[in-house]
């Protein structure tokens, strides 16, 4: 509440970001005898309510404020010692952020304050060590806890009983017994520092050039991109390694960022190789306490390097001195709700303001990227052959028309003597089809009903190991019925299309001594772990690996020398306008899969459009016509990255409020130059978790201001009732 009796006339206040869709930061006065500092953490009123904030530049006399009189006063200012205030850097590009991908400085401010809990004091933590006093009984029990407590400086409790195969009630009698001694510890496990030539390292002459060229964007300590344009199994990330040893042997964090945490757990066991320390890690599936600990890492600069998922932009850093961003290509670096920005872009924009190096990597780089480097805002150095004797694998397609699998079945008769002679010879085999479950489509024979989601405008995907009916858009769930829910027929229900449980079924049936495992995001057969799964292909344990686009995503399996796609036309039957681009790098990297050890490898797709000049390219290994072909396509037709497109989404509870919406919202659109707006129109997924989508798709040549365009635009719009309006600079997904 305000503080009437103040003299306002030498009272201080300051602004406060607060993790809200709020217009801006609000003033607020500064305790009488307080101090706060820019990026400091508060704690504030807002409505009845107490919340966490930023303070958002430099203390102003309150009289400076609008209505003073009516300030509120922070209510608590977190210790700067605890945690350290929100460095410049960090607000700057919070603020960059927000204003180019046009959201809410406060909603971007909230992934930073993501673990409010780190800001208190560490909890006190206890541990037992051995005091050197003989208890009277000791039983084998006993002896075994001072055993273990004598090997270590100090155990946590939990940790002791587990490492001596006791209860805890062990290791209490003990301490109550004075044969162990009860000391503090660190309220967190602290991180150990990475060690810049710990692990052994040999690199080829191409990989040696190329590290000589990151190792000098380190050393100059200013702004620049490096593009590493390796192909599949160059060994990328033993040269990038080389510039976060550089950055680390400078005393600066560094920041690698991977497209999905399905990838961390084996690219951390990589990093703790070469370095002899693990990194941190960061991303969404995290346990709480392990967030809160990342988190003081990184903001108190003990975190040297952190290994994340795109949110990880957005950690406190203190001393960061390199982004890597690893598969750069990859369109899960896309946020897609919330605030929608790319991370590959805003990780360029975040070491641009802080005047530091970044590294892009990939075997099959972004148009994006490529084209910046033909116009020199990029360097490129190039790994064109695989690391030490392996080589590229051979490419051969398969006409679909011409040899089509037999009726009901997926695996065409080149592809089925391809896998059962890869297995014969005791290698292993992929199959690649980018479609989860069993079958993407299940109707009645019947009377031709076709179960949907009742919240979105999608066909429900059959599961068939869980027997449920799935929705990959909201989540929504079934169990498959015995009769169809329409017409009441019994067993008429029919699966249409192939899923990747589907191919198993098949596979199983046709190598029934095959060892299998299916990799996809959503299920892991006959194993409990992704990682578990990883760890047991790379060990030889199964034989044929089945798997969606996360088999594609940097996985090194050398005993692998068959890769199989069995349908490489789904990702051409859109119009994304980088459809064509997707394909290609996600062909290629499964191809690449193959052949990364001592033997040769071999790729084998099934297609109904081998004449397609992508196909025809992948066979010749022709990338850069195929490339030069989709860049003259894009530029001509204005597309990114010559062009701009921009998403404005309306979604209401009810498709006639939003379509109500949109034609007043057309009516305002102003005339811009080089700006073409397309719209309104129903979404291609037209409802999505209940509410009714209709879209804009605003087309702006590159120049253009686009950010302005739409602020004259949307000035003074406010949707109400349901009707909610989302805006995606430079979209990505177009459904």
């Amino acid at each position: 509440m305000t503080d009437e009796a103040r003299d306002l006339s030498t009272a201080q206040a300051a602004d406060v970001l607060l993790p809200l869709a709020l217009d801006g930061a609000y003033s607020y006065l500064v305790p009488e005898g307080a101090r706060v500092q820019p990026g400091c953490y508060v704690q504030v009123p807002l409505g009845p309510q107490m919340r966490i904030g930023i303070v958002w530049g430099d203390p102003k006399p309150a009289l400076e404020c609008d209505k003073p009189e009516r300030l509120r006063e922070i209510a608590h200012i977190y210790d700067v010692q605890d945690a350290p205030p929100l460095p410049d850097l960090n607000r700057k590009f919070i603020d960059w952020v927000a204003a180019y991908t046009m959201s809410p400085p406060g909603q971007v401010m909230r992934m930073t304050l993501r673990v409010p809990a780190a800001l208190e004091p560490p909890p006190v933590r206890y541990g037992y060590r051995a005091s050197g006093f003989q208890p009277e009984r000791l039983t084998p029990q006993r002896a075994r806890v001072l055993e273990v407590a004598g090997e270590g400086p100090a155990w946590a409790g939990s940790d002791l009983a587990s490492a001596a195969g006791v209860s805890s009630a062990v290791v209490k009698g003990l301490s109550e017994a004075g044969a162990l001694e009860k000391i503090a510890l660190p309220a967190h496990a602290p991180f150990a520092p990475p060690l810049p030539q710990a692990g052994p390292v040999t690199l080829s002459g191409d990989q040696e050039q190329a590290a000589k060229v990151l190792r000098r964007a380190v050393i100059a300590r200013d702004f620049s991109v490096t593009l590493i344009d390796g192909v599949t199994g160059s060994g990328k990330t033993e040269v990038y390694f080389e510039a976060v040893a550089a950055a680390v042997s400078a005393g600066k964090q560094v920041l690698i960022l991977l497209p999905e945490i399905a990838l961390t757990g084996q690219f951390i066991a990589r990093v703790e190789a070469r370095f002899g320390a693990a990194p941190a890690g960061w991303h969404s599936g995290m346990k709480p306490k392990e967030r809160e600990r990342v988190w003081r890492g990184v903001a108190h600069g003990h975190a040297k390097i952190v290994v994340g998922a795109r949110s990880a932009l957005f950690l406190p850093w203190t001393n960061l001195g390199l982004i890597v961003v690893d598969e750069e290509h990859e369109s899960a670096y896309k946020q897609e709700d919330g605030v929608r920005y790319h991370a590959r872009d805003m990780a360029v924009v975040l070491a641009a303001l802080g005047k530091f190096p970044l590294v892009l990597a990939s075997a099959t780089p972004s148009l994006e990227s490529l084209v910046n480097v033909d116009r020199g805002r990029y360097e490129l150095v190039c790994l064109p052959d695989r690391h030490g004797r392996a080589v590229l694998p051979k490419i051969d397609l398969v006409d679909m028309r011409e040899t089509p699998a037999e009726r009901g079945t997926w695996l065409s008769p080149p592809l089925v003597n391809a896998v059962a002679e890869t297995l014969k010879s005791g290698d292993q085999a992929m199959l690649f089809l980018n479609r989860r479950g069993y079958a993407p489509l299940t109707l009645c024979r019947a009377c031709g009903y076709r179960f949907e989601c009742p919240n979105c405008q999608a066909w429900l995907v059959e599961h068939r190991f869980r027997r449920q009916l799935v929705c990959h858009h909201c989540g929504y769930t079934a169990r498959i019925p015995n009769a169809c829910p329409s017409c009441g027929t019994e067993d008429a229900l029919v699966p249409c299309g192939p899923g990747v449980e589907r191919v198993a079924e098949e596979a199983l049936a046709r190598f029934p001594d095959a060892r299998i495992a299916i990799l996809s995001s959503d299920m892991i057969y006959g194993s409990d772990s992704l990682r578990q799964v990883l760890a047991e292909i790379v060990a030889g344990k199964h034989n044929l690996i089945i798997g969606t686009q996360l088999v594609a995503k940097g996985h090194h399996f050398p005993q692998l020398t068959l890769a199989g796609v069995v349908d490489a036309d789904i990702g051409l039957e859109n119009g994304d306008p980088r459809a064509g681009e997707r394909t290609w790098q996600l062909l290629a990297q499964v191809s690449g899969r193959a052949g990364r050890g001592e033997k040769p490898g071999r790729a084998i797709i099934q297609t109904h459009m081998p004449e397609h000049n992508l196909m025809q390219a992948l066979v010749a290994g022709d990338r850069d016509g195929y490339l030069a072909h989709e860049k003259h396509m894009r530029e001509r037709m204005d597309l990114p990255p010559y062009g701009r497109l921009t998403g404005l989404i309306i979604s209401a509870a009810s498709m006639g409020d939003a379509e109500r919406f949109a034609r007043e919202l057309a009516l305002r659109a102003p005339p811009a130059e080089g700006v073409r707006v397309l719209g309104p129109a129903p979404a291609p997924l037209a409802m999505v978790r209940g509410r009714h989508r209709v879209r804009f798709l605003v087309k702006s040549q590159r120049g253009v201001n686009i950010q302005a365009f739409l602020a004259a635009w949307l000035d003074g719009v406010k949707p109400k009732g349901s009707v909610r309006l989302a805006v995606d600079v430079d979209a990505y997904s177009f459904l």
